[in-house]
């Protein structure tokens, strides 16, 4: 019978996250908040008195794009960090938490798979320690004053048209997208059009995951505009008097979580914003914990180069000062063959031609790491059954006449040791690179319109943006208004460089047309909706609950 990632979970031997905080990390437990024997968050004094000791070098894992091949960037971090620290290289993962809407949708988890994954994998996957229901939490309650507000009253006069601020909640339901509130009479309230968003997509995700201190957490609050007067004057959060609130709500999750590998190394996982909607990077407070903690610090941001890299870079790294010392672009032979156009069920057969042809996606996502960011890289393949000898050989050869160093990953199946070949290959190039300011996109100053149109040419490869009159008049009026020097975070398919995600490879010469723009003024950006993408995803048409279950013990089957 085949074995699967939760069997190989549950047969791993973990040790008590107390014993890895101090044997690991030299983190006694006077400064850990246990969630049981296998889970904690780190307290932030602690990690406020840390500011002293020097920094770990920061190693960012991006990918190509994603395709339902496979291409494993979080499995592949964390057979990293195992293979380094098997090499006796202090390594401390720095990663994303799963959002419970694609468990039970299609996606699945993002706990890594095989013999390169997080445990407990169950607790991480579904509530773990309840930081995305806190983040639910004072988003609505926002929500909830802003309607109350204006059902006492309406003091600040906001205009019942100019509601931003949406509901959210941690699972896929497109019947939610755009609803109608406050029906039933006087005594429930204004009747108004709203919607909700997957709580990845919220601000509040993005302030949590981008605010150095407690302090900084509720000043973000504060700013988040939730409506405007009919005066078109903003109205904030502080405005509400609810920032303080939130910021209560929000104390314990700001603290980032501590788990283990299968191999028993650290990992904080902490916020989880998706990289098609949202800035797609793990908490700054983590990072900059694992940064301390460690001599290498290993972290990743959501899909390929073109998404999660780019607000990495742009939104995070700009944002909080960060120097990464390179970075790993992860493929596969699978992924690279599909974008050379092979169909699914034919990746299996060895086919150099198709794989030749994919190259043209990682070349782009290598120009976007190298050329555009200014990072040093190394190409990770990791390696599936299938793949034959000579298509490795051929990416080896493709990547030398690029002067790229290049390593096959086997930590899928063999863990840390499968991995230490790609830990070799990283070490010594960190050693070459010292950390480094990298180059952004756009510069602060540019325009709106400048902005996204920078990333949509460098990195994209597009020939041109366009918007709908009500984007284009929406973003006319925030660089009006004060706004132009905000960062740009653009929400669009993963799956291809253009907003069409049938149009795979290295697609140039296409349209960025924006459909919708929202403020994020407490995060510090603006999200520029494009294509289809929705903030509310939706379940397949086989959801995965259909397979989740409970047995006759109590334990979970079905995840994964």
């Amino acid at each position: 019978m085949a074995v699967n990632d939760l069997d190989i979970a549950r047969r791993a031997t973990l040790r008590r996250i107390t014993d890895v905080a101090r044997d690991k990390l030299g983190v006694g437990d006077e400064h850990l908040a246990p969630y049981g024997h296998y889970k904690a968050k780190i307290g932030l004094p602690y990690l406020e008195s840390l500011q002293q000791r020097p920094d770990g070098q920061l190693i960012l894992i991006t990918a190509t794009s994603p395709t339902p091949a496979g291409e494993g960037k979080t499995t592949a971090a964390i057979g990293l960090a195992d293979g380094m620290n098997l090499l006796g290289h202090q390594a401390v993962l720095a990663l994303r938490e799963p959002s419970i809407g694609p468990v039970f949708g299609m996606k699945g988890g993002a706990a890594g798979g095989g013999h390169a994954q997080v445990v407990p994998m169950e607790d991480i996957n579904l509530h773990f320690t309840g930081d995305f229901h806190a983040i639910a939490l004072a988003n609505n309650l926002l929500a909830a004053v802003i309607d109350n507000h204006i059902h006492q009253g309406n003091a600040l006069g906001i205009d019942v048209r100019r509601i931003h601020w949406r509901r959210v909640m941690d699972m896929n339901d497109r019947a939610l997208r755009h609803i109608a509130l406050g029906l039933g009479g006087p005594a429930n309230g204004v009747p108004r059009e709203g919607g909700f968003d997957i709580v990845a997509a919220s601000e509040v995700m993005a302030i949590l995951c981008l605010a150095r201190s407690l302090a900084d957490l509720k000043a973000r609050l504060g700013r988040i505009v939730v409506a405007e007067t009919r005066e078109r004057q903003p109205v904030r959060a502080a405005d509400l008097r609810c920032h303080g609130a939130m910021a209560v709500l929000l104390k314990d999750a700001l603290a980032p979580n501590l788990v283990q590998t299968l191999e028993n190394n650290p990992a904080l996982l902490h916020g989880g914003p998706f990289g098609n909607i949202a800035h797609g990077c793990n908490s700054v407070i983590a990072t900059r914990a694992a940064m301390k903690l460690g001599n290498y610090a290993i972290t990743e941001a959501g899909f390929g180069a073109d998404l999660g890299a780019e607000k990495f870079i742009d939104i995070k790294c700009r944002m909080a000062g960060l120097q990464p010392s390179i970075a790993v672009l992860v493929t596969t032979v699978r992924a690279l063959k599909m974008q050379g156009g092979v169909p699914l069920d034919a990746l299996a057969q060895e086919n150099l031609a198709a794989l030749d042809a994919g190259l043209a996606n990682l070349d782009r996502h290598l120009h976007i790491v190298r050329e555009v960011f200014g990072l040093p890289c190394v190409v990770a393949a990791n390696h599936f059954v299938a793949d034959s000898a000579a298509e490795h050989a051929l990416l080896r050869e493709r990547m030398a006449a690029r002067g790229v160093p290049y390593a096959v990953s086997r930590h899928w199946t063999e863990g840390g040791a499968g991995a230490v070949e790609l830990a070799r290959e990283v070490v010594a190039l960190c050693q070459r690179s010292a950390p480094r300011t990298p180059r952004f996109v756009y510069d602060d100053g540019d325009s709106l319109w400048d902005k996204v149109t920078k990333v949509a040419t460098r990195v994209y490869g597009a020939a041109q943006v366009t918007a709908s009159p009500a984007a284009q008049a929406r973003i006319a009026q925030l660089q009006a208004d004060g706004w132009g020097h905000l960062a740009v975070c653009v929400a669009k398919t993963q799956y291809s460089f253009s907003t069409d995600p049938k149009l795979l490879g290295a697609p140039s010469g296409h349209s960025l047309h924006i459909r919708e723009v929202r403020l994020s003024a407490g995060a510090g950006f603006i999200v520029l909706v494009c294509g289809d993408i929705m903030t509310m995803p939706g379940l397949p048409a086989r959801p995965g609950a259909e397979g989740i279950d409970l047995d006759d013990t109590g334990q979970v089957i079905g995840l994964f």
